[in-house]
């Protein structure tokens, strides 16, 4: 969608936000924190939540129609509606609707498959519905003929028809706005769709894992970290970090592993003699994405939800931290909508306690044995940043719909982005639509503020509207 809303309670909001975004950014700065080990490879803000990361393409031809947005005033907006196409990092095709009606799509901006908490949908209470819709509607239900008796629809839906009216009926429940789609038929199929939802639990994630950070002390086995997939086979590498110290990756029984499966537990089996030190694990695995999972991309491109999946990869990572004493931290970091920032956990496997230490502020003080959470308020819109025990957490909190930036075109421009309609293994749950290339989308250009302070540089996207 390529759309900003007008109207002055939308000015209200990106007044407010940046405000509050003002009122933090002093708070969020880089805090290096004296732990055991080196300092790992920067740590995505979501640990231990894995998935696809996947590239956009643009609206995919042939899959979009138009339609109009009725805002404050009466004032009626056209645009554009229906799938995105995206390239997975690895190999796969996604394809997406769009759950954020006032943000702008950037040209060639990454995803990563987002639990529903880490986004929009943590707060709104029509999100399983969504799912329902996405479940039973096109791409899943590409037999339009059957889709169209179904709803009542008296004339012959196309692609682009049938793609629209499940954006539309989509963008009712995500934005709760007035929108309908431009041909009475796709209407027709909008209003089924809207009408007729139910709430569907949020699907699980391709690739996650419990227990993402661990630490103890040279001589044990640590973890478990657990595996949850739908994936039939799991590949595990360790990092040169962990080969080097001698560190092998096991299972509850000790057995050296190079794989793991759906609940499959692994260990870090530490030497005695192994000096403090940290690593990470990678697992990486090829699967379909289930339909239904939230994408959400830290350049403040408009959020998305997986209409269907090729075979894609998806990938997931551990962390281990270990010495001989001391305090001996595993930490955690995640988004937590719901709550307005980042809940920060902390797990002291050593014999001293552990000052957690943001932007040069103790926040909270674990001690040896301990585990501590607590949460780090982030403003929405605001890039968080900073260091805890050698790992690196950066991310944006972007939980609400509301406009960013100046107003694209409402049309996508067709050229090829390249791109491929198959998998990595052929095997897909996407519909047929007669199109292999991708569309690249009318870039936003959002508006960025940068701000210096407690040593690290933040990014501060002010929201407004077009026309502002």
């Amino acid at each position: 969608m390529f759309s900003a809303v007008h109207g002055r309670s939308a000015r209200k909001r990106g007044a407010l936000r940046l405000a509050t975004a003002t009122a933090v950014s002093g708070l969020v700065a880089a805090g290096a924190i004296a732990g055991a080990g080196a300092a790992v490879a920067d740590t995505p803000d979501q640990q231990g939540q894995g998935g696809a990361t996947a590239t956009i393409q643009g609206l995919e031809p042939g899959s979009f129609a138009d339609a109009v947005i009725t805002g404050d005033h009466g004032r009626k907006e056209q645009v554009s509606a229906g799938l995105f196409r995206m390239k997975v990092d690895g190999g796969g095709t996604l394809r997406t609707y769009c759950i954020d009606i006032h943000n702008p799509t950037q040209s060639e901006a990454q995803y990563r498959e987002t639990p529903w908490s880490g986004t929009s949908l943590a707060n709104n209470k029509d999100a399983g519905k969504i799912r329902w819709i996405l479940e039973n509607s096109y791409p899943q239900k590409n037999d339009l003929g059957q889709l169209a008796k179904a709803a009542g629809v008296t004339g012959k839906l196309s692609n682009g028809e049938a793609a629209a009216a499940t954006q539309v009926a989509i963008w009712r429940f995500s934005d709760h706005v007035k929108v309908d789609a431009a041909d009475k038929d796709a209407q027709t199929l909008a209003d089924w769709l809207f009408n007729n939802a139910k709430v569907v639990e949020e699907p699980k994630a391709s690739l996650t894992l419990d227990g993402a950070s661990v630490a103890g002390k040279a001589g044990q086995k640590l973890g478990p970290v657990t595996v949850h997939t739908n994936a039939d086979k799991v590949t595990v590498t360790p990092s040169q970090e962990l080969q080097a110290a001698g560190v092998k990756i096991v299972d509850k029984a000790g057995k050296t592993v190079s794989s793991a499966a759906n609940n499959s537990q692994l260990f870090f089996d530490v030497p005695a003699a192994a000096q403090p030190g940290s690593g990470s694990l990678r697992l990486s695995a090829t699967t379909q994405v289930p339909v239904g999972r939230a994408f959400a991309s830290d350049s403040k491109s408009q959020t998305q939800i997986l209409a269907g999946s090729s075979d894609s990869t998806v990938n997931a990572e551990a962390k281990v931290t270990w010495a001989k004493q001391g305090a001996i931290p595993a930490v955690s970091v995640k988004k937590d909508c719901a709550k307005g920032g980042v809940d920060i956990t902390v797990t002291n496997k050593g014999d001293e306690a552990f000052p957690v230490t943001v932007g040069g502020k103790t926040i909270a003080t674990v001690p040896a044995g301990g585990t501590k959470s607590v949460l780090f308020p982030v403003a929405e819109d605001q890039k968080y940043d900073f260091t805890i025990a050698g790992q690196h957490f950066s991310g944006v909190l972007d939980c609400k719909t509301a406009g960013t930036g100046p107003a694209p075109s409402s049309k996508p421009s067709p050229a090829s982005a390249g791109g491929s309609s198959t998998g990595t293994n052929g095997g897909t749950n996407l519909a047929e639509t007669g199109s292999s290339s991708a569309t690249p989308m009318i870039a936003g250009a959002a508006v960025v503020l940068v701000l210096l302070g407690g040593g690290a540089v933040f990014f501060l996207r002010k929201k407004k509207t077009a026309g502002q």
